[in-house]
């Protein structure tokens, strides 16, 4: 039986993704030599490359992160002599280390296996340009570091899934391979369970539904996702998110997100595509007015609303999981950062007529 090999996610599907900095980094070349034969490339790369998985290639052509003289192809690509093959991943290859930092982390349980953490927003998971130091990483770096089965060598420490720079929330670290493993399967298979909170743009109509529509990257603008009909891109993946209204305020609404699927910026692309951006969200046009009305005394309202949260209104409630040791289901609960409470309450209060 072919060895598994579980893929590292992020809060909204499998890497290779976009990285801090916004681009690809090639981690790998190869030159197919004269007179090779016509096979697959997933099968030539499995016998160029040691400890990967078929399974794992595939997954990375699937993020068109697998390019043949420059460009992007599928897993049954068949190469030809003197193909030049990149793989693309979205950190520097060794342009960076995991320095050890103080760095204040809101821990919510800890055990020998395993560490939730309530990532506050504004800090960035992982190093890469930009962003080599004071990340999350740097921080569990310093507090695992007298663990003896610590590995400062692996990149991504102990990270089974990740969360956007700003969104806040629950995060999960492995602390040892065998939890690494074991969460990694149950992200990868989809049974972990996480509710997110998201302040949207508008009165979303239904009190609850579902979002369908495969998530790919814009070909416009490939800093952006978007959504496409089923089957239209081949690029593109099935996503489904389910949601649920908690509270309504007139201009925005205050709704609970479930991921049937995870994919990059999922809830953000889904919800603006039912016409519901995320209030602040910089990248999908959430810093602007898109509801309400034109007066003075409510542009200086939103104003001091972006003031109170400039990020994406989006927060990582809860998150269950089977523990990787004692195979007991656990399920955690998380607080609203400040910026975050402070915004709702201020749309309560505007909701309410008491906003000054």
């Amino acid at each position: 039986m072919r060895e598994e090999t579980v893929e590292f996610q992020d809060e909204e599907g499998l890497v290779p993704q976009l990285g801090n900095d916004g681009q690809f980094h090639e981690h790998f070349r190869f030159v197919v030599e004269k007179g090779h034969s016509l096979i697959r490339i997933d099968k030539y790369l499995v016998n160029c490359m040691s400890n990967i998985s078929r399974n794992r290639i595939q997954d990375a052509a699937d993020a068109q992160s697998i390019l043949v003289n420059g460009k992007p192809v599928k897993s049954n690509y068949r190469v030809k002599p003197l193909d030049v093959i990149s793989i693309m991943l979205s950190y520097p290859p060794s342009e960076f280390e995991i320095i050890p930092q103080d760095i204040p982390i809101n821990v919510v349980y800890e055990d020998d296996d395993v560490i939730l953490v309530n990532k506050s927003p504004g800090m960035v998971v992982h190093p890469g340009f930009g962003n080599f130091q004071g990340t999350l990483l740097n921080a569990l770096a310093w507090h695992l570091k007298d663990r003896e089965d610590f590995n400062i060598d692996d990149p991504r420490l102990g990270l089974v899934h990740r969360i956007d720079k700003d969104t806040s929330g629950l995060l999960i670290i492995a602390k040892n391979e065998d939890a690494k493993t074991h969460l990694g399967k149950q992200f990868f298979n989809k049974t972990t369970k996480r509710l997110y909170n998201a302040l949207v743009w508008g009165n979303v109509k239904e009190d609850e539904g579902t979002i369908r529509g495969d998530i790919g990257r814009d070909p416009k603008d490939r800093m952006l996702f978007a959504v496409f009909p089923e089957g239209e891109n081949p690029n593109a993946k099935h996503a489904v998110t389910h949601y649920k209204v908690l509270e309504r305020f007139g201009y925005a609404t205050l709704v609970q997100c479930r991921l049937e699927t995870g994919r990059t910026h999922q809830i953000r692309v889904h919800m603006k595509h039912i016409g519901h951006t995320l209030f602040a969200d910089e990248r999908y046009g959430g810093m602007e007015i898109l509801r309400g009305n034109t007066t003075a005394k409510y542009k200086q309202f939103v104003k001091n609303c972006l003031e109170i949260c400039p990020r994406q209104a989006l927060h990582a409630k809860t998150l269950g999981f089977v523990h990787p040791r004692s195979g007991e289901e656990l399920y955690f609960d998380s607080v609203w950062p400040d910026d975050f409470r402070l915004l709702i309450e201020k749309w309560r209060r505007f909701a309410q007529g008491k906003e000054e």
